[in-house]
C-alpha cells in the first residue's frame, strides 16, 4: 500500500475505524520474508531483493517465525540523526562511518501458514506487536499513536532527527497492496520522484543533472550540485554513462542508464528541479 499525500493530519475519526498516526520514517520500503534458517528477504518496491546489500539484519530477521511477512522501511542512522545517503554505500563503508541499520516495521502481513491481510489494521498491529514485544535493533517497532495531539508533538519534536512527517491509517482498514489512498501522508518536504537521464560537468565531478518529470517533460537541477551531491551521483555512476552528445542549454552532457532521484519543485525558478538525493531503492 502507497499513501496519498494530503496537507493535513486527519482527525481522529476521519478515518475508517479511527485513526492511528506513525511517523514517516527516512528510507526505502521494504517487505520483509522470514524463512526459518534460509536468508531473509527484503523485498523492495522495484521487486529487487535488498538483503545481501545488508548482513547485519540477517541474524534479527532469521529470529522471526517461518512464514512472517513485515511491511516496513529500511533506515540508516549516523551521527545523531536518520542518513540516508548511508543506505547506498557498501557495508564495510557504513561500519568505517559508525551507521547503524535497522529495520523498523509497521504492518504484518502473514503468520505462519495465515495470509492477515484481510484482517484490520487494528488487529494486524496488535499481532504485530505481540510478534515484536522485546526485539532490539536492528528489528523495531514504529513509533505510532491514536492520539492526533502526540502524533503532532512527535512530528515536531522528531524533525532535526530527518523524521519526514507522519503516516495516517484507518484502524478499521484491511490491506489492499493494489489501492491507492487506503493510507495518508503528510509530508514536512514536498518531493517528486525524476528519473535522471544525463549530467553534466565530469563523471568525478558531476555539476547539473537533465531529469524526466513524471509527465515525460524534461527539467534541469538548480543550483550546481554541491560536493557531497556531486560525490553521491558519482559513487552511482559507475557502468551507467554513455558517450556525450549535444544539449541545448548544457552543451555536452554524459547520457546515462537512469537512475531515480528525488527532486524538490522550485516554482519561483521554473523549469528547474532541486536536487535531494538519489533513490537507490
Amino acid at each position: 500500500m502507497r499513501p496519498k499525500p494530503v496537507r493535513d493530519v486527519p482527525a481522529e475519526d476521519a478515518l475508517p475505524g479511527g485513526t492511528q498516526y506513525s511517523i514517516k520514517l527516512d528510507g526505502w520500503r521494504a517487505l520483509a520474508f522470514a524463512r526459518g534458517d534460509e536468508p531473509a528477504v527484503l523485498q523492495a518496491r522495484s521487486g529487487r531483493d535488498l538483503a545481501p546489500g545488508f548482513p547485519e539484519l540477517d541474524d534479527a530477521l532469521r529470529s522471526l517465525p517461518d512464514g512472517a511477512v513485515l511491511d516496513g522501511e529500511l533506515c540508516a542512522w549516523h551521527e545523531g540523526r536518520f542518513a540516508f545517503g548511508q543506505l547506498i554505500r557498501p557495508p564495510k563503508a557504513r561500519a568505517r562511518d559508525g551507521a547503524q541499520i535497522a529495520y523498523v516495521a509497521f504492518d504484518l502481513l502473514a503468520l505462519p501458514g495465515h495470509d492477515i491481510r484481510d484482517r484490520t489494521l487494528r488487529e494486524r498491529w496488535e499481532l504485530l506487536t505481540t510478534l515484536l514485544a522485546g526485539v532490539e535493533p536492528p528489528l523495531q517497532l514504529v513509533m505510532a499513536t491514536n492520539d492526533r495531539a502526540e502524533a503532532m508533538s512527535w512530528r515536531e519534536a522528531l524533525a532535526p532527527t530527518g523524521v519526514e512527517g507522519l503516516v495516517a491509517k484507518g484502524l478499521g482498514t484491511p490491506y489492499r497492496p493494489t489501492r491507492h489512498g487506503g493510507w495518508l501522508k503528510v509530508r514536512d518536504r514536498e518531493t517528486i520522484d525524476v528519473q535522471v537521464t544525463a549530467f553534466s560537468g565530469s563523471p568525478r565531478r558531476p555539476r547539473t543533472l537533465v531529469t524526466e518529470l513524471p509527465d515525460g517533460t524534461q527539467a534541469l537541477t538548480s543550483p550546481q550540485l554541491d560536493s557531497r551531491q556531486a560525490r553521491e551521483v558519482a559513487a552511482a555512476l559507475t557502468d551507467r554513462i554513455h558517450p556525450p552528445v549535444d544539449h541545448a542549454d548544457l552543451g555536452s552532457v554524459h547520457p546515462i542508464t537512469p537512475l531515480t532521484a528525488e527532486a524538490q519543485r522550485d516554482p519561483g525558478r521554473s523549469p528547474y528541479l532541486r536536487f535531494i538525493r538519489l533513490r537507490g531503492d
